[in-house]
């Protein structure tokens, strides 16, 4: 029951803006990277190194309200170690989202000191908007430029055409649409992408998702489980199992007291979506 099919997700429009990224490469200065900070590596597009080359890059992990706050902190330093700025933030709240502006002249002060010497102060930061579908791009810039300029919905592949923005701190952003990759070869990565929403839910096995992330609940925050379904942190259960614990512990039974796994799926997926399990994050560095 816990076996997935491989999910694989490459809409014709997410080639179109692979193109449409090349292509508008050089009107930036900078590109940031926005990343789930449950699963910052899972959500990287491993093709943006070559995409973006040299060019300055910050990564933003979102939803840090969302994410294990200990585990979002070594993050932070790991992708310094790369030599990328890195803040956290939570689009939805506002919260982080000041240090936008700041971390970006921060990256580009020998830029900034150029253009200076041209006699360009004051020119505005030009930044390019990148991530994959859900991961709250159309979000961060609407606070950044403070009112809904960008179309934001929680669901995947909303945003399709490319944008320029002006934000109220000087800076011009650039946004894009959602770009996964081509192909997920590592099913680990394709199952906590789909437990976040980034992919499509209408192409999943809802129960087998569910399924796999009670065991990695179990593993890592089995706190969680007791609190929020009763389920005791010394069963022996695992996925599946786990879930009809869960079905059961929440009266969600059918004829002849069969639990409703399907249910206790959607709602498991729903209510860890919502942050209703506490701040977990799906990967450590």
């Amino acid at each position: 029951m816990e076996d997935m099919k491989d999910i694989q997700w490459f809409p014709g429009h997410m080639a179109k803006t692979r193109r449409m990224i090349s292509k508008s490469l050089p009107l930036v200065d900078a590109a940031a990277e926005l990343l789930d900070a449950r699963l910052p590596l899972s959500s990287r597009n491993p093709e943006l190194n070559r995409l973006t080359g040299r060019k300055p890059r910050l990564v933003i992990l979102n939803k840090a309200d969302m994410a294990d706050p200990d585990i979002t902190a070594q993050w932070i330093r790991y992708f310094q170690k790369m030599g990328f700025a890195a803040i956290t933030a939570d689009s939805k709240s506002g919260k982080g989202v000041k240090q936008f502006a700041p971390a970006l002249r921060n990256l580009l002060h020998e830029q900034l000191a150029k253009y200076e010497a041209k006699g360009m102060k004051g020119r505005p930061i030009r930044v390019m908007i990148l991530g994959i579908p859900n991961v709250g791009k159309s979000s961060l810039i609407n606070r950044l430029a403070g009112g809904k300029r960008a179309k934001a919905e929680d669901r995947a592949g909303v945003t399709r055409t490319q944008q320029w923005i002006k934000t109220t701190d000087g800076v011009e952003l650039l946004d894009t649409p959602g770009v996964l990759w081509p192909k997920l070869d590592d099913q680990e990565v394709a199952v906590r992408l789909a437990l976040t929403g980034a992919v499509r839910d209408d192409i999943l096995d809802k129960e087998a998702l569910a399924a796999r992330l009670m065991t990695l609940l179990k593993t890592n925050y089995p706190q969680a489980l007791s609190e929020r379904y009763k389920i005791a942190p010394e069963t022996d259960a695992e996925g599946f199992a786990l879930l009809e614990i869960m079905a059961k512990n929440r009266g969600m039974l059918l004829p002849g007291g069969i639990p409703n796994t399907e249910r206790a799926a959607i709602t498991l997926l729903d209510e860890f979506r919502a942050a209703k399990l506490g701040r977990i994050s799906l990967e450590k560095p």
